[in-house]
């Protein structure tokens, strides 16, 4: 099954009891038995509930995986792969991340002893430099959050799998229409199903994908022990929203092309962070294991104060300066001070992640408005003199 039948087929029958074709909200809390233990597969709501299992049939065909376990927030995803270790295991994860998965490592689970060290991995030959005798999971995002670095899924993988070590791939910046970790090695795939596969900014959800049933019912166990589980509502929410998921990431993939080729041209904008250019470190690596180079955007300008930052980020009228990604609208943002605030500023420096960062999440409007918006905020700016835009480097 292709991937936009599967958006809109896998997992899903029409309601056995009523016939209908969009899956219900089962707005209920428990479910009547016949006998004691005797039930149609349904208990207590925590623990399963017909809808978030439609949805968990569904995110599994999506990323080629045997099973899905929904959460309340991705968030609460990561917080059930960091359970299943114990103090004086080590996370070994990128270092350009996601501030919030930094802050979960560092200052809820570092004071239980599970030590999380970040290391540099664009290059695979630095994780395997860097793995530990109590390294038990490597984590990994790509592309980054939000300096858009690429890691080699599959060259990572490879190295912890001839290692007994665990992977974990943070792919909420690339969604499952553009990257399936699962295919390239990796064990657990994370998603922030608020972001792209919810797709409309009005559902905060998260999920883990596996390919090994043991691990499913360790981390199915974990779900409800510590019942970090989604409503049924919010789970309709993402069903109805994967249906458009390929449309929207597709659409959403073009217009950040072309904003970031504009970007990359305009006399004001000194360094632009996007997969796409064949300048970008890991580019190739990038059209390997991608279908298209995302949707995000960042940039850093030539005068990079904040003081012009700020001017970008609140003249825009059609990016909203807002937190979150993924979504229909576009949306520009701060790292420092929203997204990656938790991170220490010192560390935040050393992945190139600069005070006066902007970051785009590129949406579906029409790319002609789009950048006129971003034309208009540009102008905001002194003007500096003539040159070539810089590209990061690694």
């Amino acid at each position: 099954m292709k991937f936009a039948t599967k958006v809109i087929h896998a997992g899903i029958e029409p309601d056995p009891g009523t016939g209908a074709v969009m899956t219900p909200i089962y707005q209920t809390s428990t479910y009547a038995q016949s006998s004691p233990g005797e039930h149609k597969g349904f208990e207590y709501a925590r623990t399963q509930n017909p809808t978030r299992s439609v949805l968990e049939k569904n995110l599994a065909a999506l990323e080629n995986g045997v099973d899905a376990i929904c959460f309340s927030s991705g968030l609460a995803a990561q917080d059930a792969v960091m359970k299943l270790f114990k103090s004086g295991d080590e996370v070994l994860a990128v270092n350009d991340l996601y501030g919030g998965s930094y802050r979960q490592m560092i200052r809820v689970y570092g004071q239980w002893g599970l030590k999380s060290r970040f290391v540099d991995m664009y290059t695979a030959s630095n994780v395997e430099q860097a793995i530990g005798p109590d390294t038990k999971l490597i984590w990994i995002e790509t592309p980054t959050n939000p300096m858009l670095n690429i890691v080699d899924i599959a060259a990572v993988c490879a190295i912890a799998r001839s290692r007994g070590i665990l992977t974990c791939v943070d792919n909420t910046f690339a969604s499952p229409y553009l990257q399936n970790p699962l295919d390239l090695g990796a064990d657990i795939v994370l998603h922030s199903a608020t972001k792209y596969i919810g797709g409309h900014s009005d559902v905060v959800h998260g999920c883990l994908i596996v390919k090994d049933i043991e691990l499913a019912e360790r981390l199915h166990f974990l779900q409800n022990a510590t019942g970090a589980v989604p409503g049924p509502q919010d789970c309709f929410l993402v069903l109805r929203g994967i249906k458009t998921l390929h449309l929207r990431v597709q659409r959403a993939c073009e217009n950040a092309a072309a904003i970031a080729q504009y970007l990359a041209a305009h006399p004001k904008v000194a360094k632009v962070f996007w997969p796409g250019f064949a300048q970008h470190p890991n580019h190739d690596i990038a059209k390997k294991q991608m279908r298209m180079f995302g949707a995000m955007v960042s940039f850093d300008l030539k005068d990079n104060s904040m003081e012009n930052a700020t001017k970008v980020l609140s003249s825009t009228h059609l990016f909203t300066l807002a937190e979150s990604l993924g979504g229909v609208e576009s949306l520009i943002g701060h790292p420092a001070s929203m997204t990656h605030a938790s991170i220490p500023r010192e560390e935040r420096l050393k992945v190139g992640l600069t005070d006066s960062l902007i970051r785009l999440s590129v949406g579906v409007e029409d790319v002609e408005d789009l950048i006129e918006d971003l034309e208009m905020a540009l102008g905001k700016v002194k003007s500096e003199a003539p040159g070539q835009p810089i590209f990061v480097e690694n």
